[in-house]
Order: C-alpha cells, then structure tokens, then sequence
C-alpha cells in the first residue's frame, strides 16, 4: 500500500529517487504511464498487469474508451529502479506531466503519482478549498 507525500528533485537525466519504503514493492519491475491531471503513475509489474488487462478488455466500440486506452497503454514504459534508488523517466513523459526539478510523489494506495511540485501544489490548494463540496457529492456512496 503507498501512502503518504514525498518530495524529491528530479536530475538531469530525467532520473528520480523512489521513496525508500516503497522501493522492495518495486523491485520485481514497475511501469510508469501518462496519469489523470497531467501528472504521471508509477505502478507495481503486477498491479499494472491487471489495470492494462481491465483496460484493454474495454469495448473498441466506444471513442471515450479508445481514447483512454490509448492515453493509458501506448504512453506505458518499464522502468527499473537503479542501485540508488531511482527510476529513469521517459522526456515524453516528463513533458506530459510538465515535471521540471521539484517533484512531489504522493501515495494512492495501489499507485504512485509524479508530480511537478508546483503543479501539485495548485492542485492541493484547489482541493482543500472545494473539500466541503467534493465531501457531499461523495456522500451518496457511502464516503
């Protein structure tokens, strides 16, 4: 289970440190894909393995779905965390989530997400002040 907030800096070649408590749940492999609100996922092998089945078993009929597969899947890269502890990330994927030098990796429970620190922050803040209402439209189930 990833939980929590760290923050780290991103070098030059693109490499980023992994929490240290998380870095065992990673060492059989972990991939790292474009996420939601432009930031990045950074998934278990196995974790990944079940979400990309869920997702390519999604109904090629539908554009929402192709779109999200194709968001999800084609922008997906296996990465290994090295001897000190970081993962390389791909410039797509920098650019994707417009990850400059501060980063924020933030726990969600089966994932990890990449942030741009100030990107976060602003997300962060957003949230905090709509907390109240986001609380009531999740009510109906059950939160």
């Amino acid at each position: 289970m990833f939980i929590g907030e760290y923050h780290f800096t991103l070098d030059d070649k693109g490499r980023l440190s992994v929490p240290v408590g998380y870095r065992t749940a990673l060492n059989d492999g972990a991939v790292v894909t474009r996420g939601l609100d432009h930031t990045l996922f950074l998934y278990p092998k196995e974790q990944w393995r079940s979400l990309a089945a869920k997702i390519a078993a999604l109904p090629l009929s539908t554009a929402d779905t192709r779109a999200f597969a194709r968001l999800m899947l084609a922008g997906a890269m296996e990465v290994a965390i090295d001897k000190s502890g970081r993962i390389c990330i791909p410039e797509y994927l920098r650019t994707y989530a417009g990850l400059k030098k501060q980063i924020v990796v933030s726990g969600l429970y089966d994932r990890l997400e990449i942030w741009d620190e100030g990107n976060w922050e602003a997300y962060v803040a957003k949230t905090e002040a709509n907390g109240d209402q986001i609380a009531e439209r999740l009510g109906p189930i059950g939160l």
